[in-house]
């Protein structure tokens, strides 16, 4: 018996685009990654709406936009099955979407999706380590996955997805077989011949530079400029590539021998403090070298000596020049890193660096496509405080807005809590006291009984109390004798502090604005690969020792992952050649069995099964007739891609057959059962003796023998041998 494989590709297939794939095993169906790019293109979203209801699980496998980019979007609109992704992917994530969220924010209303909608999708994520399995139950029984590391972002995963005693499947996509300087290199090449390898042709063809090569470069670049007075954009992601970037120029910095030490450098994103703050307490995720650093001398390689954290361009204009800044977004199309290029890409003393090849499309991309773009026609959003009549009326529409709500809760609380008959007043004509008392009205008795009448009280406000941990908190100034403070503090007291807590939360509102504007790019645009991918050569040996029975190639340009496909069958690397190439919305059926297929049962014939129970499982035989649209075919021939639905056999067209033992025992376990039950049961020469009258034995057709005189041990005998079975 074998499973029903098949994968939708949903987005990321012969192009660079988002990774989204529907993965379905029998009858349970997981989306693996489920990613976005940086156009929000909403018909993404919608074509994975579709499909909510049918999703049972989703696996992530990176932190970055690529890959979980679409989750908010898809639990905001009824994703409710569990999410599964590593420690750092879960807590990397947050900071990635936080980020790409404030960096549109910053310069335009953006309402793609809002951070609560984030904070959402996150608390449905269920946090999982390396080679910690998770075991299905319901219609997903004898299912498991397993994260295991792929490197190139930390908490990276490929999922290991298994079939109990079947299926082997394994989802490896941007996966880095190297070690780096924080990060270890993925298992990939313990695997070997799983049933199905879902992989992807990014770097197919590519050829990377030796490591040591682009740190040379690297050092090169920031030296030149910084010597002419100039300053160096690095443009990278938020919480991924960043950390192995930050590492490697804090290092740089570290050693005197470079001539960095006389420059600043620093990290410019929204949640830099935050992401900085997760990599420390993440070293058991990181490389073995950093893990042995961290216990032996128990020197933490985040802790930055040299690097310093920015929020805003207010931050980075505090720095000295010339400075080194890491900035984000690498596709330049949002963010910092679009700031600072608009700022910096007209001075010839500047250089722009660029750590990854984006989409297409992309002014980073452009600029990797074509360093010596001479200019670049942008459309700049920016946002401008309000000013003049323009602020009088928003200041004036949110006081409208504000006291409604307001007075519709006051008339509503007063004419619950207070009855007609029971208001109060302050006559003012019968004393020069503020005492609430209530008018003398005569009321006349009834059935109901009322509420007591209320002394006279004067007005009186409780304060609010404020707790903590150890109990009510205690401000020292209350206890402060006004003559022992100095006399500037005794002035700074008498100003009314609510003025200035206003004077400081107040935000000036702000509108947006929209300009095309052509920029020279006259610094020095440079690509230096630190995308942490395996390279074309590695993929390709890694295939050759993986060795996987069935292969769909994803996520790459359509000419590598020809490229691909064409040397895999050359070198015979899949028995068979099953490998498959497919295009977005294609459906590949990868059942190992080609002679079986997945049908409906209709309800009289669910209504009419004699289910018998076997070990864990109930099975039952069907005399029935397949229905598919308007044909119908043999039991035997079940192999169509039209919805197939199982029906009743006519009565005439039955014929009678013998019956059917299912779940054949080992006389091991049936002597514990005769055992049991009262018999004197021992193995004899591989025959299992009962009372020394009835014989069981095992012949060459592997099926079990009764021998015996008839007798009651007999039919006794018989009747334990028969519950172990479930006859049909």
């Amino acid at each position: 018996m074998t499973s029903i494989v098949r994968l939708q590709v949903l987005s990321g297939a012969l192009d660079e685009g988002p990774l989204a794939y529907l993965l379905q095993i029998d009858e349970f169906k997981f989306l693996l990654d489920c990613g976005w790019d940086e156009r929000f293109d909403l018909t993404l979203i919608e074509k994975l709406r579709r499909f909510i209801p049918q999703i049972d699980a989703v696996l992530i496998t990176f932190p970055d936009l690529y890959h979980l980019g679409a989750l908010p979007c898809l639990v905001a609109k009824g994703l409710s099955c569990p999410i599964y992704a590593t420690v750092p992917v879960y807590k990397m994530g947050q900071m990635f979407m936080y980020d790409l969220f404030q960096s549109h924010k910053n310069n335009e209303e953006f309402d793609v999706f809002t951070l609560d909608d984030v904070d959402t999708a996150f608390e449905k994520m269920t946090q999982l380590k390396y080679s910690q399995s998770v075991t299905f139950t319901g219609k997903g029984r004898g299912l498991s996955i397993t994260p295991l590391p792929a490197g190139h972002m930390i908490g990276g995963t490929m999922w290991k997805i298994v079939k109990e005693g079947e299926e082997e499947i394994i989802y490896a996509v941007d996966y880095n077989h190297k070690k780096e300087r924080h990060l270890n290199g993925c298992v990939l090449d313990q695997i070997t011949r799983p049933s199905l390898l879902i992989t992807d042709t990014l770097n197919a063809e590519y050829v990377q530079a030796r490591r040591r090569t682009r740190d040379e470069q690297l050092l090169t670049t920031i030296l030149k400029t910084m010597r002419s007075d100039g300053n160096v954009l690095i443009a990278c992601d938020t919480a991924g590539r960043a950390l192995e970037l930050a590492q490697l120029l804090d290092q740089l910095w570290a050693d005197r021998r470079s001539g960095l030490i006389a420059y600043t450098f620093a990290m410019l994103n929204n949640v830099s403090l935050n992401v900085v703050d997760f990599a420390k307490s993440q070293v058991e995720w990181m490389s073995d070298k950093v893990l042995r650093t961290f216990e032996d001398q128990r020197a933490n390689p985040f802790e930055f000596r040299y690097m310093q954290l920015c929020h805003s361009m207010h931050d980075l204009d505090q720095i000295a020049s010339p400075k080194v800044v890491l900035a984000s977004i690498p596709d330049l199309e949002c963010g910092f890193s679009r700031d600072l290029f608009v700022r910096w890409a007209d001075d010839p003393r500047n250089s722009i660096i660029l750590t990854s090849r984006t989409t297409p499309g992309t002014l980073a991309r452009r600029l990797v496509d074509d360093p010596a773009l001479g200019s670049v026609t942008l459309q700049l959003k920016y946002r401008v405080p309000m000013r003049g009549q323009e602020l009088e009326d928003y200041y004036r529409k949110k006081r409208d807005e504000e006291k409604a709500p307001v007075k519709d809760e006051e008339e509503s609380s007063d004419e619950e809590e207070v009855e007609p008959d029971m208001k109060l007043s302050f006559p003012a004509a019968k004393g020069q006291h503020d005492v609430m008392t209530r008018p003398e009205v005569k009321t006349r008795a009834g059935f109901l009984k009322l509420a007591k009448r209320a002394h006279p009280m004067f007005p009186m406000q409780e304060e609010k109390l404020e707790w903590d941990d150890y109990g009510e908190i205690v401000r020292g100034d209350d206890y402060m004798d006004a003559l022992y403070l100095p006399e500037t503090e005794s002035k700074e007291r008498d100003v009314p502090v609510y003025n200035q807590d206003k004077e400081e939360q107040t935000e000036i509102p702000t509108k947006c604005f929209k300009e095309s504007r052509t920029i020279a790019v006259k610094a020095k645009v440079t690509f230096i690969d630190f995308e942490g991918r395996s390279d074309g050569e590695s993929i390709r040996k890694l295939l050759a020792q993986v060795k996987p029975r069935q292969l769909i190639l994803v996520h790459g340009t359509r000419e590598s992952t020809m490229y691909l496909a064409d040397y895999c069958r050359a070198q015979n690397v899949v028995a068979g050649n099953r490998i498959f190439t497919p295009d977005v919305d294609d459906l590949v059926d990868a059942t190992t069995e080609t002679r079986i297929a997945q049908v409906k049962l209709t309800d009289h014939l669910v209504s009419s099964l004699d289910l018998k129970r076997t070990k864990d499982v109930e099975v039952a035989w069907v005399d029935g007739i397949i229905t598919c649209g308007q044909s119908s075919y043999n039991l035997g021939i079940t192999s169509t891609e039209l919805e197939a639905t199982l029906n009743c056999l006519p009565v005439e067209l039955l014929s009678p057959r013998p019956a059917i033992f299912v779940n054949e025992p080992k006389l091991s376990d049936l002597k514990l059962v005769l055992v049991n039950a009262g018999f004197q049961a021992e193995f004899l020469g591989g025959v299992l003796v009962c009372n020394e009258r009835v014989a069981l034995r095992r012949n060459e057709a592997g099926k079990i023998q009764i021998e015996g005189c008839i007798g009651e041990d007999y039919f006794r005998v018989r009747g334990l041998l028969y519950e172990q079975y479930a006859i049909l």
